[in-house]
């Protein structure tokens, strides 16, 4: 079996942009792409020179033929993805009417994706990698795919995974607050690092400050909390250290979607190099601000080679402006 550095496993659906700052009430064209937290992480793995698996279920459609194509052909492993005509591929839209005003819209409910169960993981796919990463969104799919989400942390765990987690929160999947609080708080304290959003670490642990929020996190001794902090950069904090990692300076943000997810592959592939988390935090904000910079969820991923010159021209202009 392929050796793999990490595997993730959600839902990734086709997305329908509107191609002008216009309500999708009114347009006329639109573009076609993919979109999924965990495909977003795995392509950005994949782009930086990241052996990575995505684990999920589509239907025996056209559209989820062309994610499995597209995710494929992007380099990442997709050999455990499972497709089914019980159930059709999900779909969302996207309106952007202007840079700071972006409204999506779902039509996911009871998807192919909802239908992944712990029964479709398996352990021998899951061992062969270093790193499992999750995310909040898949749980709330379904009862199934929460079943499923928590016996791949327990099979990664039993064979000696370093889980990443994202608590990439969706409100509006879940039945109410208390249930994505309580069933997010478990999934945390079962993972090695926990990857929140500041709004989501304060909602998480009813804190009003993101440093006391992060330390709240921190359920075991072996955990460290990297939580994302907008333009500001990050916050990371473990039992042994804590700081601040600013960010990277964008003139012009066209798409702020996906950066999070941006973020997560960037800190996750400099974990696989073995870098220290300064390193793998300042690399995750280099990733998001790249990210931001285009259209599309995928589309703004770097390269290694785009990123390191991203990453030298953001600290020389840093410099410049000092």
């Amino acid at each position: 079996m392929k050796s793999l550095d990490v595997v993730t496993l959600g839902e990734t659906m086709v997305l329908f942009s509107t191609t002008d700052q216009v309500s999708l009430e009114y347009a006329h064209h639109v573009t076609k792409q993919i979109a999924g937290a965990e495909s977003n992480v795995a392509i950005g793995l994949s782009r930086l020179g990241v052996q990575t698996g995505w684990i999920s279920k589509l239907g025996e459609d056209p559209f989820g033929r062309y994610v499995h194509k597209i995710i494929r052909g992007e380099g990442v492993d997709t050999s455990e993805v499972l497709f089914t005509d019980e159930a059709n591929t999900s779909v969302f839209f996207k309106e952007k009417v202007s840079a700071e005003n972006v409204n999506v819209y779902y039509y996911r409910k009871d998807s192919a994706a909802s239908l992944l169960k712990k029964s479709d993981l398996n352990e021998d796919y899951l061992s062969s990698a270093r790193f499992l990463h999750v995310t909040g969104i898949t749980p709330a799919l379904s009862e199934s795919c929460k079943e499923a989400v928590l016996h791949a942390i327990c099979l990664a765990r039993s064979n000696g995974l370093t889980v990443v987690f994202d608590p990439n929160i969706r409100y509006k999947l879940w039945k109410d607050q208390e249930e994505a609080r309580r069933v997010l708080l478990e999934i945390a304290s079962l993972s090695d690092y926990i990857l929140p959003g500041v709004d989501e670490a304060l909602f998480l642990t009813g804190e009003h400050d993101y440093k006391k929020a992060a330390n709240a996190l921190l359920t075991r001794d072996d955990q460290t909390v990297i939580m994302k902090l907008g333009a500001e950069g990050a916050y990371y904090s473990s039992k042994h250290e804590s700081g601040e990692v600013s960010g990277y300076p964008v003139k012009r943000v066209v798409d702020p979607v996906g950066a999070g997810d941006g973020f997560a592959a960037g800190v996750i592939s400099s974990l696989v190099e073995g870098c220290t988390i300064p390193e793998a935090v300042e690399r995750g904000n280099a990733v998001g601000s790249f990210v931001v910079q285009m259209n599309g969820d995928v589309e703004g991923l770097p390269t290694m080679k785009q990123l390191e010159q991203f990453m030298t021209s953001g600290k020389r202009h840093a410099d410049v402006e000092r």
